[in-house]
């Protein structure tokens, strides 16, 4: 991205909860941002909402991850309107819990094709972009679950500890093309991830703007640094009895 131009950026799952946060934070930062999820009512209803923000800079794509080729076309649409692509942060996440004897088999394949394939797909269409562009990010959200396993979570921590391992692979794959890779793992976060959230009684919990601020730290380091993963979890949660 040459001097004066105007950051791209991507978001996906961005209609609600930590990807909406992110997208309007970029926002106020001057991107050009672009909202999507699979649920085009959501798509457009954001797109809108975020206009009134940053009118001109705001455009949403129907994605649903799971589709490579829905991948391709997010990534293809976003060169064609804005120009380019600066930033792709991964964030289309499924959680679906219960234990390896009880998991309904569909239920494990969504999360994979959420959780991983997804981030797979939509980072090989946006690689080659962010190279042409001159260097860029790629920030995958990923859990404390990537590395802190729990009854109930076989899929879930299955598809953390993969993004985990695929971010670093990535990482080094890329650096010596300009193109930086980055894992922020969350802790608890009062979001609607959970049915029924935000929850008032969760107020121990990250926000989802405690994570876009996270993305604004680390578009903000210098090019000579690489923070490859960042932990962030709660600072008093409830303690045990």
């Amino acid at each position: 991205m040459s001097e004066g131009e105007r950051r791209v950026s991507v978001i996906t799952g961005s209609t609600k909860g930590i990807g909406k946060a992110v997208a309007e934070a970029l926002l106020r930062e001057g991107d050009a941002v672009v909202v999507s999820s699979r649920t085009p009512a959501d798509v457009e209803r954001v797109a809108a909402e975020l206009s009134d923000e940053g009118s001109g800079r705001v455009h949403g794509i129907v994605c649903d991850v799971q589709d490579p080729s829905q991948c391709q076309r997010l990534i293809d649409e976003t060169v064609e309107v804005f120009g380019g692509l600066d930033l792709l942060v991964n964030n289309a996440g499924l959680g679906r819990f219960a234990r390896i004897h009880e998991m309904d088999p569909e239920d494990w394949k969504r999360q994979i094709q959420t959780n991983l394939d997804g981030v797979f797909h939509c980072s090989r269409a946006a690689v080659p972009h962010l190279i042409e562009r001159g260097g860029g990010w790629i920030l995958n959200i990923g859990s404390l679950a990537s590395r802190n396993s729990f009854s109930g979570g076989v899929a879930y921590n299955a598809t953390k500890f993969g993004l985990l391992g695929m971010t670093e692979a990535m990482m080094l794959d890329l650096r010596h093309e300009g193109v930086r890779v980055s894992c922020i793992m969350p802790g608890s976060v009062n979001t609607h991830f959970f049915e029924g959230g935000p929850h008032p009684e969760d107020e121990w919990k990250l926000t989802a703007e405690d994570i876009a601020r996270v993305v604004l730290d680390l578009l903000a380091f210098p090019e000579r640094a690489l923070p490859s993963r960042v932990e962030i979890r709660p600072s008093r949660p409830p303690q045990e009895s």
